[in-house]
């Protein structure tokens, strides 16, 4: 059977804390066909650079600091024909990449995504189950699909055709990807049998209705006032 090749795309910035964990999740995966981790690097002033080197086939680095040009800069690079998008603090189970493998057989998928759960449980469980069961999945079969770059895959030729990322945004970039990738007709997947955990460190910081205030609420503001929401690092 011919498997795809698969573009594992993370952007990191200062991410020394998390990218290991990532990297080896990645490395762990039980796909057999083939695949490419690709680190995107803004400039990150700690060891972030030095551990991709040790585990990722390929770093990039990158002048722009934001999450859009790490993407579009690793989109650039990749040699496989579906493109993976994870984050630097996300955990990939072992089946992820076979499942991705698994949903773009079917070739009307033009994208798709996983469910998220926290990587330390207890009241963020709950954020994360709502997110997923009557957020994400309920739009996505209404056809107006947020798409959070957590862990987002994607056909490199449909990527390519939308012009990417916008790298100005430091924040909802993900958002207005989608709103741009929807256009292109196709289906976009709630994919089952697989997840990832994400880290609930912004949660931890903010609380709930700031992090929502920030993402995904802060969309309106770029649509309604063209004002990037605040989103400030959290290391």
């Amino acid at each position: 059977m011919k498997h795809f090749f698969i573009s594992v795309i993370i952007p990191t910035l200062n991410e020394e804390k998390y990218i290991k964990k990532t990297l080896l999740s990645l490395r762990n995966q039980d796909y057999e066909g083939k695949y490419e981790i690709i680190v995107a690097d803004s400039c990150s002033k700690d060891k972030t650079v030095d551990i991709a080197k040790k585990y990722a086939d390929k770093v990039v680095l990158v002048k722009k600091m934001s999450p859009g040009a790490g993407r579009n800069a690793g989109a650039k690079e990749a040699k496989g024909n579906i493109l993976l998008f994870i984050d630097a603090d996300t955990i990939a189970i072992p089946n992820l990449l076979k499942v991705v493998e698994k949903t773009f057989k079917n070739e009307k998928v033009i994208a798709a995504i996983p469910p998220m759960l926290p990587l330390e449980y207890g009241k963020h469980l709950i954020t994360f189950i709502l997110a997923n069961e009557f957020g994400l999945k309920l739009l996505i079969k209404l056809k107006n699909p947020i798409l959070p770059t957590v862990c987002l895959a994607c056909k490199k030729n449909i990527f390519l055709r939308t012009g990417g990322f916008d790298d100005n945004l430091k924040c909802v970039e993900d958002l207005e990807f989608s709103s741009r990738l929807k256009k292109y007709g196709g289906k976009i997947i709630f994919m089952k049998d697989t997840f990832v955990l994400a880290s609930p460190r912004r949660f931890k910081k903010w609380g709930f209705l700031k992090s929502m205030r920030a993402w995904p609420l802060g969309y309106l503001d770029l649509k309604l006032y063209n004002k990037t929401p605040k989103y400030n690092p959290i290391r």
